[in-house]
């Protein structure tokens, strides 16, 4: 066994790694092997020339005690050579996993393990099969099945279970001592956004279900080993107290040593998870977005002030309004601005314009400055460009047309954001486990998604609904700014972007956005909950928020940035997660080259933030993500309650190698549809 690891490793070791052998290493192991083969021979002489069955009892046993002892020192010398050799080859290996890449390795291990998991699995439903029809079959049959699920064969059960927690537990030191559970952590950690957005569930939640098969695929195999011995002694095979012992033993050692090692793993792993870009954006499906909340707008300076002067330059003109049209000239072929006129700047005095359908919320597809600038698509305009010139008054002023935004509220703007709190039915039991933007009579809500608690924290998957978002408009009576609705304007545009989460056994319930100074401020509503039950406590619900601001003295809330945006929509590549925790972000135009700023950014990603598999949720929160030069879009994301925290061992005290007392069977059946960590032990 240890010669057939040896040799291999010096191979390893002498070809690949910079630590060479030593040549007393290597004539160390070229005498050792010489040493195994001839000492084996003499095993052999024991067991042939004085091993007798017939023999007396005592004689015998001496002979065995002879046998054992040969092999005992055979296995001293072995062990000393190996550990020396040990330390090379674990760095070899190491050098030469280190070349493959992580998730080639874990591919690899994932594979494996699927097929041994695959293997017990087989087993067991054949068991299962026997016990029902056990009438059916042969002796035999059921002693040979019994025989090769404990057998020292490397297809056993028992060498398939031992082998299946080797993969969450090596036994190994060094480099490859790493669990599949621990370099799945690792994994996720390195290529977060495609781990989280890309599933259905978060990071902690894969873990978790990994380690519920492994689990699960466990007790099986004890099980079928433990009927293995009693199917055997029932045959009058043999005694098998202390073999069942042992088995038992080892159970529990690997139950507790997987829980663990799983638990720091999840501890670790991330609970959050949002969505991924569509494949294809679709408006009102995959996003929402804000209408003309800022947008640019060409006007002559004749037109911003009272006296119909052109005195002044265009970069005078930063806060301003439209007083008139003069002699109605290119105002008059436009939609005027009777909102607030921002930031004028002059560019060119001549140019073409493009101006939008009458359907559209653009004002312009294009503008073409006689200087070659172009704002905007270049593209056929529909209804014919519009010459637009400045002019000169008398010969001392120049009446320019200027490039401003326009800050305009009516029918054309879409900026309203509701405020009233939106909460699941804890009356009902119901918690919130999902999470979507939607736009109803121009207003923007947060949606819920809502499901039953039950025990352990789990959602009954037939009871997910999502709860119908308030229907109101903003002329409704009774129905007021501040208080029902937040309107997003050039001075309130900021929205906060936090990750918000409850205390401990809390869960989600709810969520509101309220202004705070000029920030739009997310908050969410947690009640506490009996884990054991799933029974909400409504009587305790608490709301809970981030009220940092960016003039808080300590740690002020500070600002992303978006540079020269696009539409979001436009970017080639998939977005990526481009905000953290207590920040914030404010609504703005597009970048007026890019697209004559008439686009309002980001937008909001609309699609559906739920589970795969509906659990308790234990916050929630939003962020931007896009890519650079391009708009983005503020995103939704849920936070799954931490169920790493339940993760204990469950056999705490150790069970001595000599106890004949078997743990009585566990119902399969339950585990099929449970997590171990709802398993009731007797």
């Amino acid at each position: 066994m240890w010669s057939g690891r040896v040799l291999p490793l010096f191979v390893l070791a002498f070809a690949a790694s910079g630590h060479c052998l030593g040549a007393q290493h290597v004539v160390d192991i070229v005498g050792m092997s010489k040493d195994v083969v001839v000492g084996l021979d003499k095993v052999w002489d024991i067991v042939e020339g004085q091993i007798d069955r017939d023999m007396p009892v005592p004689l015998r046993n001496k002979g065995e005690e002879r046998l054992f002892r040969k092999m005992n020192k055979l296995n001293i010398k072995l062990d000393e050579l190996s550990s020396e050799v040990k330390n090379v080859g674990d760095h070899t290996l190491a050098t030469l996993m280190r070349t493959i890449p992580e998730h080639m390795r874990l591919e690899l291990r994932l594979n494996d393990l699927h097929d041994y998991i695959t293997r017990v699995h087989i087993s067991y439903s054949r068991m299962q099969h026997y016990v029902r029809a056990a009438h059916k079959y042969e002796q035999l049959t059921m002693e040979d099945f019994a025989k090769k699920m404990i057998s020292h064969d490397i297809n056993s059960v028992i060498s398939l279970i031992e082998r299946i927690h080797a993969f969450v537990a090596p036994q190994d030191e060094g480099f490859i001592n790493t669990g599949i559970l621990e370099l799945l952590a690792r994994t996720f950690d390195e290529e977060a956004t495609a781990i989280i957005c890309g599933n259905n569930q978060p990071p902690q939640q894969i873990l978790y279900n990994l380690f519920s098969t492994i689990a699960v695929t466990e007790i099986k195999g004890y099980s079928m080993i433990q009927f293995s011995y009693m199917l055997l002694k029932m045959y009058g095979r043999g005694n098998f107290t202390k073999e069942a012992a042992i088995s038992k033993m080892k159970f529990k050692e690997r139950t507790n040593k997987s829980f663990e090692i799983a638990k720091n793993a999840m501890k670790e792993a991330s609970r959050e998870y949002w969505r991924c870009d569509p494949r294809k954006h679709v408006k009102g499906e995959t996003y929402e977005e804000l209408t003309e909340l800022l947008q640019g707008y060409i006007i002559n300076e004749v037109d911003m002030n009272r006296d119909n002067t052109c005195r002044e330059n265009c970069g005078e003109y930063q806060y301003a309004k439209m007083y008139g049209c003069f002699k109605n000239l290119f105002c008059r072929q436009q939609r005027p601005c009777k909102g607030k006129i921002l930031n004028c700047k002059y560019v060119d005095s001549d140019m073409e314009v493009c101006i939008a359908g009458d359907k559209s919320n653009r004002r312009y597809e294009s503008i073409e400055y006689e200087n070659g600038l172009v704002y905007g698509r270049r593209q056929s305009c529909q209804n014919g460009a519009t010459k637009v010139n400045s002019w000169w008054r008398w010969l001392f002023w120049h009446c320019s047309y200027c490039m401003c935004i326009c800050d305009e509220q009516g029918r054309y703007s879409d900026r309203y954001f509701n405020m009233r709190p939106v909460l699941s039915d804890v009356e009902e039991n119901k918690v919130v486990t999902g999470l979507r933007f939607v736009k109803k009579n121009r207003i923007i809500h947060l949606q819920i998604q809502q499901g039953t608690l039950e025990e352990f924290g789990n959602v009954d998957p037939n009871s997910l609904t999502w709860k119908h978002v308030d229907n109101y408009t903003i002329s409704d009576r009774s129905v007021y700014s501040g208080k029902d609705y937040h309107i997003m304007t050039w001075e309130k545009r900021s929205l906060d972007l936090d990750d918000l989460e409850a205390d401990q056994d809390h869960v989600l319930t709810g969520i509101k956005f309220k202004e705070i100074g000029s920030h739009l401020n997310f908050e969410i509503h947690t009640t506490p909950f009996n884990y054991t039950t799933g029974k909400l406590d409504p009587t305790k619900s608490v709301w809970k928020d981030n009220p940092n601001t960016d003039a808080s003295p300590r740690k002020p809330r500070s600002k992303v940035l978006m540079y020269n945006p696009d539409v979001p929509t436009r970017t080639p590549t998939p977005s990526i997660k481009l905000s953290r925790s207590d920040q914030f972000i404010e609504f703005t135009h597009t970048d007026f080259e890019r697209d004559a700023a008439q686009t309002t950014v980001p937008f909001l990603d609309a699609q559906p933030v739920s589970l795969m598999k509906p659990v308790a949720l234990s916050g929630a929160g939003l962020f931007y993500k896009g890519r650079i030069n391009f708009g983005g879009f503020v995103t939704p994301k849920v936070i799954a309650y931490d169920y790493s925290e339940h993760l204990d061992p469950i056999f705490p005290e150790p069970i001595p190698i000599d106890s004949d007392e078997l743990v009585p069977m566990v119902s399969i059946e339950a585990l099929e549809t449970e997590s171990p960590v709802q398993v009731k032990y007797q």
